[in-house]
């Protein structure tokens, strides 16, 4: 579980790398909208790894 959410984030990451080099050489609009909904999602699965760190922790 969180070996896959970590591969997930990583995902996440390698497409929003594009986007950023879309955004920050032509300053392309739609790929700044990319970015932040990326992170947003990369937000979420941080705090799914947390949950399942501490959970397996507990138990």
């Amino acid at each position: 579980m969180i070996k896959k959410l970590l591969n997930d984030m990583g995902e996440i990451l390698q497409t929003a790398s594009a986007d950023a080099e879309k955004f920050d050489e032509k300053g392309n609009a739609s790929a700044g909208r990319r970015i932040r909904m990326a992170m947003q999602n990369l937000k979420k699965k941080a705090q799914a790894v947390r949950i399942a760190v501490t959970e397996a922790k507990k138990g």
